[in-house]
């Protein structure tokens, strides 16, 4: 019998009979190993569980730990769910769109009549069934043409079978279903114990609006109950901590028809991003940067020479001035590299480290747009280091240095991945490998782990990635660090060396918030609105009883604004307890009740967001503390010394 040798991710390596699959190896690891299995991975390639292998590789088990196993999983689930629906409206002609996982579970399109809430329960019923029945799920390849005779009454599928190349497509059955799906698959549908269908959407075949408009179900799905239980607890939280109501209830920010994707801040929602500029401001000058500012609006020139009119043309927004092409920037790395060469610079000045709160436009779907963490135009803390190829691994590490800096001053765990070469890349080979190994080399010798995501680097460079963990366990891509030898090239950048000669530097494209927009939506969400005291836009309230007070609260409003401390009163018609509540609401941390008391004594009433009354503090002893949480810049304010 031929052998094979497969060589695990823990470097290890075992031969095993060719033609041996994925599902009698796991059995052979152990039992559990085997019940959790969802599929394998051989090299790149995505494999079937009871799928021969017939070459050696690198082997990989795939269990619902994985994301590639998550994916399969939950494009096992669209499956099942296309069954169901087929068996509960039986007898209507039902197209089936496209089909799959997604972040965070899957959907699939149908092209039928409007579904309602209860008819997702109905779907679900047969679900169950469905899994109960344990149906064995196969592939088998079939001449095209079989596929489209089958489908002839879907003209979504044969659509798709057309756009398979060659002569050959896969299909998946289970049961009566038989779909058109390169897969791989879970073996069984036995294995989906778990699910929930979502909601209902409508979606446009193919995204474009000028097509049929489809039913768009959504799902999630896992092997266990428990999981479910706990992810549609998650659902639950996520939904109390929507940054899109939370910001409207704290007046943050509004989002209007007028300008879909552009969202509108509101004085309150200035402030916090203010703030969050200023302390970006002040610990770049300290890590050495300097600030720029680059036009929103450049040439066409430009951004053909840069790649992106090539590579980002259908990102972009454009315009005409004196009959000559401009388009609006969507990203900012252009206008610093024309400032860079501004002058001729010597070895001596590198590294340049250039920062900028730049103004970045990008057209996206409107499908997609939500609330601020998907927007078509934003604030990115862009920096761009200009530097040789000896400084690469020094300056990468001051840039991971800073930006664990702030992630933890947030109170953010993260993860790191690196990306690698995608399909369409400017720079050759041996450049791109030189880039990626500088990357690598840096996270190295800080002893940071990663995972590695090939193909998905930016078109002219290698990318670290930081994927930020909220409270409730949800991962957000924000800071990202791209080394770049490619536009250096095609600019003609050059700084003169030691040698009196000229040579080319390197660049490193970083931004640490990402977007300031969508980073001000996930520390909503983070803090379900009620923020760290030095970020919070109103830090006190003052209420007065009776306007007989109102000459006391305004003496106390002039001392904390004179120490630079956020504060406002409400001065409405209203009960004493309406008000507080109300201050409540807006998570105002801090508010202050004056009564005749308070007069009588110099004194303040305070109440705290905690539900702690403190009676009879003094003004200068307020304005102590709230002075040294905000110098401390804690995440939960102390008030102890109140």
């Amino acid at each position: 019998m031929t052998k094979i040798e497969l060589e695990f991710p823990d470097g290890s390596k075992k031969e095993y009979d060719k033609g041996t699959n994925g599902l009698e190896i796991a059995q052979k690891i152990g039992e559990r190993l085997a019940n959790d299995a969802i599929a394998v991975k051989l090299d790149d390639e995505l494999i079937d569980l009871k799928k021969p292998i017939e070459k050696n590789g690198k082997f990989q088990i795939l269990t619902f730990k994985d994301k590639e196993g998550k994916d399969i999983f939950w494009h096992s689930a669209s499956h099942l769910m296309s069954q169901a629906v087929l068996r509960v409206f039986k007898g209507q002609n039902i197209g089936l769109g496209v089909g799959t996982a997604v972040e965070n579970g899957f959907y699939q399109d149908y092209g039928m009549k409007p579904l309602h809430p209860e008819d997702l329960k109905k779907i679900e019923e047969e679900m169950k069934k469905i899994v109960d029945e344990k149906l064995e799920i196969k592939q088998r390849n079939i001449p095209k043409k079989e596929a489209i005779e089958f489908y002839k009454e879907d003209p979504y599928k044969i659509e798709l079978a057309n756009a398979v190349p060659g002569d050959i497509v896969s299909m998946y059955s289970q049961g009566e279903f038989d779909n058109l799906c390169k897969g791989p698959h879970l073996p069984n549908t036995k294995k989906i114990k778990a699910f929930k269908l979502m909601k209902v959407a409508g979606a446009y075949w193919r995204g474009d609006s000028k097509n049929n408009q489809l039913q768009r179900i959504y799902g999630v799905a896992f092997p266990d109950k428990k999981d479910l239980k706990k992810y549609l607890n998650l659902i639950e939280e996520a939904e109390k901590r929507d940054h899109r109501k939370i910001g409207k209830t704290l007046e943050l920010f509004s989002i209007h028809d007028e300008g879909p994707g552009f969202p509108f801040f509101l004085p309150k929602g200035v402030t916090i991003i203010n703030i969050l500029q200023n302390f970006w401001r002040k610990e770049h000058k300290k890590a050495g940067y300097v600030e720029i500012k680059t036009p929103m609006i450049l040439s066409r020139t430009l951004w053909e020479q840069s790649g992106h009119w090539g590579h980002y043309k259908e990102n972009m927004y454009f315009t005409k001035i004196d009959d000559h092409d401009f388009a609006v920037k969507p990203m900012n790395c252009p206008g610093g590299i024309l400032i860079f060469k501004e002058k001729v610079h010597s070895y001596r000045e590198l590294p340049i480290r250039a920062g900028e709160m730049g103004i970045v436009h990008r057209h996206e779907l409107s499908g997609v747009l939500t609330g601020l963490f998907r927007v078509r135009c934003f604030t990115q803390d862009d920096a761009h280091i200009f530097m040789t190829e000896e400084q690469i691994k020094d300056e990468i590490i001051g840039v991971i240095n800073l930006t664990n800096k702030f992630y933890k001053l947030f109170g953010f765990e993260y993860h790191v991945e690196l990306s690698t070469k995608p399909e369409k890349a400017l720079g050759s080979a041996k450049v791109w490998e030189t880039a990626e190994k500088g990357l690598e080399d840096a996270m190295k010798s800080m002893g940071i782990k990663y995972k590695i995501n090939p193909g998905d680097g930016a078109f002219y460079g290698p990318k670290i990635d930081f994927h930020l963990k909220d409270c409730l366990g949800r991962t957000w891509q924000c800071g990202t660090i791209q080394l770049d030898f490619a536009m250096p090239e095609k600019f003609d950048l050059t700084y003169e060396g030691k040698d009196g000669k000229k040579h080319r530097p390197v660049m490193i494209h970083r931004v640490i918030y990402g977007s300031i927009e969508r980073f001000l939506g996930i520390l909503i969400e983070h803090f379900k609105g009620r923020f760290p005291l030095w970020i919070t836009p109103v830090q006190v309230r003052v209420i007065g009883i009776a306007d007989r007070h109102q000459k006391y609260v305004d003496e106390i409003m002039k001392k904390l604004e004179d120490n630079d401390i956020r504060v406002e009163t409400d001065t409405r018609a209203e009960t004493i307890n309406k008000k507080v509540k109300e201050a409540q609401v807006q998570q105002i941390p801090i508010i202050i009740v004056c009564g005749d008391k308070e007069i009588e004594k110099n004194s303040l009433n305070i109440r705290t967001l905690d539900g702690k009354l403190k009676p009879d503090v003094k003004i200068e002893s307020l304005i102590k503390v709230i002075k040294d949480n905000v110098k401390k810049q804690t995440i939960e304010p102390d008030l102890s010394e109140l």
